[in-house]
């Protein structure tokens, strides 16, 4: 087996040829990774890569790239390695009990092994309760006359045995298409865990687990399966299982091994995080709080605030932004779609809101401030109002700040009533 070298990055990080052990048939692999995923997670540059907002893990012909979320480039790099993890677990993507998770500093673990320790515990624990059977149509011959009789294969395949009857009939076992869902995850989870940590967990899930076809699984099929109260148990697996196959890219690879892709949009991961952290700090209260509200703007085309919070009559728009900006203030654009969100909702409020120290501005009318040499609308019968938030991600001892819901609401100048 090829050992396996480790690169460590951050997002918006550049990456070259002869860095760290990345090789030229890496950089081929990668660059047809993001052809593949419309040029999202990189940019190419000469003899390298500039890494985006896409933060994860990527495993290639004995390459290992993990890419660290980083808020801003003056900041230390070591208060964001493992923050991901954290995140991914406040939004629900990770369970928070898995042993690899727990321990992914003190072992140097990345996200691959953590995901796939998951999913091996999932069909270990399945295996251990009992695996369902299901009902499933099957084509062959048989010794005796079941079902419906192939009347064109019969005559083909049977000519000389007149004592077989190829015939189509149901089967009642565990060769059915959630377990070749498993299976085929498990496989590629065979692949990338050799000489690990986890091979000695993959064996014996591997000896345990039925024997079933090996089918050719697409996205569409993946994403149109129903569970019933009796295989409502595989759900958590069929999700871990889903995530596996879909960032496999047999293909894609210019050498010999498999690659594999986990990665994050960072924008969508801090807009979840924050939607229910405000969530949390507001159960309970008068505040309500929704995200990615929609109202169409023109033709086909919408507009969807990320978060939209109400109290009483009053309405308060937030946009989230995980890339800081250059600048001490907002682009003029950002500015002009904030705008649009509070005349499309009626909100005389809104902010932008960066990860960062906590911090404020005041609000600023458009139609009295710079703004308004950039528009000439001024019909408005409310006075739109927006300004800049910064929240702490991480508290002083490095943990997530549990407080950072209350924080937003304070910087929105937004006092809950229980």
């Amino acid at each position: 087996m090829t050992k396996q070298n480790n690169i460590s990055v951050f997002e918006h990080q550049r990456l070259h040829v002869g860095q760290f052990g990345f090789k030229q048939s890496h950089l081929d692999a990668l660059l047809k990774l993001n052809e593949y995923h419309d040029g999202n997670y990189f940019e190419p540059i000469a003899k390298g890569i500039k890494f985006n907002q896409y933060v994860g893990v990527i495993q290639v012909d004995g390459l290992t790239i993990e890419i660290n979320p980083k808020a801003d480039k003056s900041d230390d790099d070591y208060k964001w390695k493992g923050v991901l993890l954290k995140m991914l677990t406040a939004c629900g993507k990770l369970k928070a009990e898995s042993s690899g998770a727990a321990n992914v500093k003190r072992q140097n673990l990345n996200l691959l092994e953590v995901y796939f320790e998951l999913y091996l515990l999932e069909v270990e624990s399945l295996v251990r309760k009992g695996l369902i059977k299901q009902y499933r149509k099957q084509t062959k011959n048989t010794k005796a006359l079941k079902g419906k009789l192939e009347f064109a294969g019969h005559i083909r395949k049977n000519i000389v045995h007149k004592e077989r009857f190829y015939t189509t009939h149901q089967v009642y076992d565990s060769n059915h298409f959630l377990h070749q869902i498993l299976q085929k995850a498990l496989s590629i989870v065979t692949q990338f865990t050799n000489g690990s940590r986890l091979q000695d967990l993959v064996n014996r899930v591997q000896i345990n687990f039925p024997e079933v076809d090996n089918k050719s699984i697409t996205a569409k099929q993946l994403n149109e399966i129903q569970l019933n109260r009796k295989s409502n148990s595989y759900k958590n697996a069929l999700e871990l299982a889903r995530l596996i196959i879909l960032n496999y890219s047999p293909d894609i690879s210019s050498g010999k091994e498999k690659m594999l892709s986990l990665l994050f949009d960072m924008n969508d991961l801090w807009e979840t995080y924050i939607l229910k952290q405000l969530q949390k700090a507001c159960e309970g209260t008068d505040i309500e709080v929704s995200g990615q509200e929609s109202k169409s703007f023109w033709g086909s085309n919408s507009l969807r605030p990320d978060l939209v919070l109400r109290q009483g009559k009053k309405t308060f728009i937030i946009d989230t932004k995980w890339k800081r900006p250059q600048k001490s203030s907002a682009s003029v654009s950002d500015l002009r779609q904030m705008y649009t969100y509070c005349r499309f909702w009626d909100a005389a409020k809104a902010m932008l809101l960066y990860p960062g120290d906590y911090a404020e501005n005041k609000f600023k009318s458009y139609l009295t401030d710079d703004y308004s040499k950039h528009t000439s609308d001024e019909t408005s019968e409310i006075d739109h109002q927006c300004k800049m938030g910064f929240v702490s991600v991480l508290s002083n001892n490095g943990e997530l700040d549990s407080n950072i819901g209350k924080s937003i609401l304070q910087i929105a100048s937004l006092h809950p009533a229980k």
